[in-house]
């Protein structure tokens, strides 16, 4: 397969979702007592609703929506400090587009923005690296978000600007890891999940030895995905026969892209930039050891939290609670799905959102009022 059209051939899906019915079958599970199937990456879950794959599938699969949204688990807390150093004097601060609408405790950055912050949107930490070198009498924030999929851009960003001397650049490191809070979700007791739907970019710079714990101490098969529909329904029917067969192993269905062993010169880049914070607030997880990082004391002239001292770099991080109702930490831990949240479609829509996950082109609200439309809004009534 060369095209993307080979991926959403109808014909090809057809015999894919005949196989699932007949391995789902096999295994027992009907609507009452269904397979729990959990899809890490967000980006997997606007695949699902885009291409109704949720519809398509038996009704003895469930898919739960995992915390793999970088923009959706980010605390609001983080969103305050973001605001913070936007707010001070000479301060260019600049990030991607779906941050910035993220409503903080008290205001956005786009709301920061509105009233008089320079608060700029960039495609990249390159882009970041420019306009200090374009503004060397100013300061340069760089909003350093997401998993292992964009740590690495980050990373050779920052050694760039050490090499070319460009002082005035710094990042607001908020990289998280997917591995931690996967473990935290399968050490509550209140999750029941059967299998999981492995994060396809994540995996590209990280490989698949990360997972082993998840088959081998929890005894849960994984299968790493590709984006495209075929990718996702034959992901599933691996997870389905792993189940069927009593099995528990790493698979990889997206190796057309994801290498076993990681990229190595991303996870160099990693290795020389970044440390593990030895514990990092999850939005609806709360602090999870070890599930973070930071830039590591020889490159502290390019980190934020020391230059400005702020957030973790002040010494401690501030809690700030989560709006009343909303249910956030409960859509992304798997509990709830976006339409039992009582704010779905009324007080929480894109035009104005109280939480991150209706937000973020990833966000599971976010794919329930985009693909759903007035009939989600119509259930959440």
């Amino acid at each position: 397969m060369k095209y993307v059209e080979e991926f959403r051939d109808p014909a090809a899906a057809r015999g894919v979702l005949a196989e699932i019915s007949r391995v789902t079958d096999q295994i027992g599970a009907t609507a009452d007592a269904p397979v729990r199937i959990m899809e890490i990456c967000g980006g997997h879950t606007h695949a699902i609703f885009r291409y109704g794959l949720d519809k398509l599938t038996p009704d003895g699969i469930e898919f739960i929506h995992g915390p793999g949204c970088p923009v959706c688990v980010l605390p609001r807390s983080r969103v305050d400090e973001c605001i913070d150093l936007a707010e001070q004097p000479d301060v260019i601060f600049t990030s991607f587009g779906d941050a910035m609408r993220v409503p903080g405790s008290y205001k956005s950055l786009l709301q920061a923005k509105a009233q008089g912050a320079d608060v700029r949107m960039v495609y990249s930490p390159l882009d970041a690296l420019e306009l200090a070198r374009r503004n060397p009498d100013r300061e340069v924030v760089f909003f350093g978000l997401g998993f292992e999929s964009t740590t690495p851009s980050t990373a050779l960003t920052i050694q760039q600007a050490r090499r070319t001397n460009v002082l005035n650049f710094s990042v607001f490191c908020n990289h998280i890891t997917v591995p931690p809070p996967i473990k935290a979700l399968l050490d509550d007791p209140h999750m029941c999940l059967d299998g999981f739907v492995g994060p396809g970019h994540v995996s590209m710079v990280i490989g698949l030895r990360p997972y082993d714990f998840i088959a081998q101490d929890y005894g849960k098969p994984i299968v790493v995905a590709g984006f495209e529909p075929l990718d996702l329904l034959q992901s599933v029917l691996m997870v389905l026969r792993q189940i069927r067969d009593g099995r528990a192993e790493v698979e990889n269905q997206y190796a057309r892209v994801v290498p076993a062993e990681g990229n190595p010169v991303s996870l160099a880049a990693i290795a020389d930039v970044y440390e593990t914070r030895p514990s990092f607030e999850w939005r609806g997880l709360g602090e999870i050891d070890a599930s973070g990082l930071r830039i590591r004391p020889d490159y502290a002239t390019f980190d934020a939290e020391q230059k400005f001292q702020i957030g973790y770099g002040a010494g401690q991080a501030r809690a700030v609670a989560e709006p009343d109702g909303c249910a956030c930490g409960e859509v992304m831990t798997g509990r709830v799905k976006p339409v039992a949240c009582p704010h779905f479609g009324k007080g929480c829509t894109p035009e104005l959102p109280l939480g991150a996950l209706m937000v973020s082109s990833e966000g599971a609200c976010a794919a329930y009022y985009q693909y759903g439309g007035a009939r989600a809004v119509e259930v959440a009534k």
